[in-house]
């Protein structure tokens, strides 16, 4: 029997019916379920990124000059200072300007302990110097000397039978070098017998002081004449006579010849050429047009909530307001970054289709892209046109896009990583938009160039070692050895610059100590990962030895001159992080080998370490003056309040911690204050570097301060887990090439992890007083860009590296 059908048609769906909210919400709900971790990652970023921007709209307006217009009649004299010339950084009456007879400018330095430079295209001219010449006599107080002879390399002169001679570096009495002086520390020894050493190409430079009751090392004493009276020393292409600056009182200095006598604690220059003047840190560029003198300021002036300010009736200023959204090359970056983004939305889109090589193309271009940027951005603010802020904030979220875009899976070390870079940048944003000058911007712009190059350089090598691993090329021994050998002659290269032309602040603005420490962690991670596999080489004890310290050889040789280098800091901050990585290196292999008596010694070192700070903080300090070992510094660590002066930043930095309290300044975690000014806080000194946590905990209190140590918990433990994995790898693997490998990034990331542990030590235990001050940055929070460029973004795209290695094998 057939059923009746029914007559009745179906209903249709129509073909172009639109699909249910929930049609388009499930496979997006299923994505993120997939992948929780990049969605809290990404959750967290933009959060960080949102704040960034929000303190950019929130800002106030603010305004400083752009010229300043002095206008004088002939033979007139004015006083200028911090007030007149919105410089932050200069005395209240810094110079004096005058207009001669001829239409003539000259300038006057009145400050007793500040510099005037002026600037001109044959070189620059610090006001209180003059170069000294053969046949002229100098006079400091009552002491007279004959200059002999004079060059650019050296000078010899003359007093009551005794000759000197110095050449920058050495001061000779009657052709012999002095003694050392009885307060020498260590450092100052070693260097005197460098210099002496050393052709004069390779002295490290060091002034002649004249003044004391002793003549030792290169101190000219003079009776009754304060210590640090005056000074020679190189400058400008030559030797500098300088009058001092010393805590007593100022002995007059003098230069006599050819019939005239120069005072040159009055010394008074022309500005004809003078193309620009730099006054307490504040750099104006010159024009002058009959009786009107026109400066245009530059790089640390004072900014005012609004263009009205009462000065004298020969100062006018033409006021500007300081520009967020626009400046510099904004917009060649803004184009490079919509092409960076639009480059890795094409990859991430095509990411899923076979083959990937359009995928990889298009991603090559999105770092190629970044890292152009980047270039351009700190360039430019070389160039004294930075980008705007606006811009910057920009750049460092595509750079940080750039990292969790890269294909592969993401780590626990990159995703604390990119939320730690969000939220340093965030930290410098504030503080730049809170401080009342114009410079502490360019903390937040150079970090995020650095990002960005770093970022793009990082990208790029992540691209190409997936690329060597899906042909399945690998670079042989030799080439690696020969690779590490490059990079560490390039870090001794860089490091000797810093010693022979630069200071503590690094040489051409940058820090190759940091370069250096990377060098160092990859030298030990080889020689280390070479040496469990000598069981297939010699079996006496003599060979054996001798093997060994031809592995670890280049290891100790570097770390030497590494430490020589840093004798001439005056801090002893980098032994205690080169002894904290050593012991972590040290603690790893002992893990690595089993060797249950070294890590058990190592960790009995570690509690002995944590127990004397425990004594120290709780003993005087009679015995710290007898040590002798930094004894100022720990004094003035444990009673900061008898040393009002020194102490000064501890106590500012406890104030602020104190300010903050458990939700910040303002009692929102720093919501409320997002963009606005930034208090007493910014009165720390180094408070962008050293003291970058102070501010933190100021802003954002105590419960900010814990979301950031759980933030850097889990990149120390995200290292560490990547770390057993690659050793793991490596100890499974039945081959020298991949147990090499897997033993390398065991040991570099655990070098890496060891410098990355003492950085938040140090740092931490500097801003809570539980350290004596130490000058080490806080990575990932403090601006140091030489930090974040040569050091971090080279771990983070390593460890990315080696957890695609670790799965691939």
């Amino acid at each position: 029997m057939r059923l009746p059908s029914s007559t009745k048609p179906a209903a249709r769906r129509p073909a172009f019916d639109r699909p249910h909210l929930g049609d388009i919400l499930a496979p997006i709900a299923r994505a993120a379920a997939a992948n929780s971790a990049l969605v809290v990652t990404l959750a967290l970023l933009a959060a960080l990124c949102g704040l960034q921007a929000l303190a950019l709209l929130r800002a106030p307006a603010a305004w400083l000059p752009a010229a300043i217009t002095v206008k004088l009649a002939q033979g007139e004299t004015v006083a200028l200072g911090r007030h007149e010339l919105a410089a932050p950084q200069a005395d209240r009456d810094h110079l004096s300007l005058r207009r001669d007879a001829q239409d003539g400018w000259t300038v006057r330095n009145l400050s007793a302990t500040r510099q005037v430079v002026l600037l001109r295209d044959g070189g620059d001219q610090r006001l209180g110097s003059t170069p000294l010449a053969a046949g002229q006599r100098f006079q400091i107080d009552g002491a007279l000397f004959d200059v002999r002879a004079a060059d650019s390399g050296s000078i010899a002169f003359a007093r009551d039978g005794h000759e000197w001679r110095y050449d920058g570096a050495v001061l000779y009495r009657d052709g012999h070098q002095q003694a050392n002086c009885p307060e020498s520390h260590l450092a100052s020894k070693v260097l005197s017998l460098w210099n002496r050493a050393m052709p004069a190409v390779l002295t490290i430079s060091r002034p002649l002081s004249f003044g004391g009751n002793l003549h030792c090392d290169n101190r000219l004493g003079l009776a009754q004449v304060t210590p640090g009276a005056a000074l020679i020393s190189r400058g400008n292409g030559g030797l500098q006579l300088t009058a001092g600056n010393p805590d007593g009182d100022r002995a007059a200095v003098l230069v006599h010849g050819a019939g005239s006598q120069i005072d040159l604690r009055k010394q008074e220059a022309s500005l004809a050429g003078v193309k620009a003047i730099v006054v307490g840190h504040t750099r104006f560029q010159l024009e002058t047009d009959g009786g009107q003198l026109t400066l245009h300021p530059s790089r640390h002036v004072s900014m005012f909530s609004a263009p009205d300010l009462k000065l004298p009736e020969h100062v006018s200023w033409q006021w500007q307001q300081r520009a967020l959204w626009a400046g510099g090359q904004s917009g060649a970056i803004w184009a490079g970054i919509a092409i960076s983004l639009a480059c890795m939305a094409v990859a991430l889109a095509l990411a899923a289709r076979r083959p990937l090589s359009a995928s990889r193309v298009a991603m090559l271009l999105a770092a190629g892209g970044v890292l152009i940027c980047g270039v351009v951005a700190l360039i430019s603010q070389r160039a004294g046109y930075a980008p705007s802020a606006a811009c910057s904030m920009a750049l460092a979220a595509c750079a940080l896009m750039l990292w969790l875009a890269l294909p592969g899976r993401l780590t626990l070390v990159t995703a604390a990583g990119v939320v730690l870079l969000a939220a340093g940048l965030l930290s410098q944003l504030e503080l730049g938009l809170g401080a009342p000058e114009s410079s502490w911007l360019r903390y937040y712009q150079k970090s995020a160039a650095m990002l960005a190059i770093g970022a793009g350089l990082g990208g790029l090598l992540r691209l190409w070692a997936q690329h060597q691993a899906a042909r399945g090329a690998h670079l042989q021994q030799r080439s690696i050895e020969w690779l590490l050998a490059l990079f560490a002659a390039v870090a001794l290269a860089a490091l000797a610059a810093q010693v022979l032309w630069g200071d503590e602040q690094g040489v051409f603005d940058l820090q190759p100590v940091e370069l250096a420490k990377l060098a160092l962690t990859a030298l030990t991670a080889h020689c280390l990962a070479l040496r469990f596999n000598w069981h297939a080489g010699p079996h006496t004890l003599s060979e054996h030895g001798t093997r060994w310290l031809q592995l670890i050889a280049p290891a100790l040789l570097f770390l030497a001159l590494l430490g020589l280098s840093l004798v001439q800091v005056d801090d002893f901050s980098p032994l205690i992080l080169l002894l904290i990585w050593s012991t972590v290196v040290a603690f790893s292999y002992a893990l690595a080998a089993r060797n249950r008596k070294l890590a058990g010694a190592l960790i009995a070192m570690a509690l002995t370490a944590a127990g004397a700070i425990v004594y120290l903080r709780c003993t005087g300090t009679d015995d710290l003056i007898r040590w002798g070992f930094y004894a100022d510094r720990f004094l003035v660590w444990l009673n900061p309040a008898e040393h009002p002066h020194t102490g000064q930043q501890l106590l500012l930095g406890a104030r602020a911690i104190a300010d903050g309290g458990w939700l910040g300044a303002d009692h929102w975690l720093g919501l409320r204050s997002l963009g606005l000014a930034a208090g007493g806080a910014v009165q720390i000194p180094a408070v962008q570097d050293d003291f970058a946590a102070s501010f933190f905990l100021n802003r954002h209190g105590l419960v900010g301060g814990l979301l950031l140590w759980a933030a850097q918990a889990a990149f120390l433990a995200g290292l560490a887990l990547t770390a057993a994995r690659a050793y793991q790898s490596g100890a499974s693997a039945r081959d020298f090439r991949h147990a090499w490998s897997g033993r390398f990034r065991y040991f570099a990331l655990c070098g890496g992890g060891a410098f990355v542990l003492g950085h938040f030590l140090l740092s931490w235990g500097t801003n809570l007083a539980i350290f004596p001050i130490m000058g080490q940055p806080m990575s990932f929070l403090s601006a140091g860009g030489s930090h974040l460029l040569f050091f971090l973004c080279p771990l983070l795209a390593f460890s990315a590296i080696s957890a695609q290695s670790s799965e691939g094998e």
